[in-house]
């Protein structure tokens, strides 16, 4: 009995018929597009993961800020 596995399941849902053709062993004739949406969302994946270091690190900078001002504020006031 053949194994299904779980991402052939989700491949399925998403279109039965590419599913098919590829358990067939046809290829994609649309090679080149396949291609440059890989290299979209290769792209797409950097800028995310950029900003979310960036927001980590403007967190890190405020908070930095915030305990510096503090520490101002209370040598002022001894």
């Amino acid at each position: 009995m053949p194994v299904l596995r779980a991402s052939e399941i989700g491949n399925y849902l998403y279109c039965r018929r590419a599913w098919w053709y590829r358990k067939q062993g046809v290829e994609p004739v649309n090679q080149e597009e396949l291609a440059a949406g890989s290299r979209i969302h290769r792209r797409h994946g950097r800028q995310v993961l950029l900003a979310g270091l960036i927001r980590t690190l403007a967190v890190m900078l405020v908070l930095t800020a915030l305990v510096l001002l503090v520490a101002y504020c209370t040598m002022r006031v001894v």
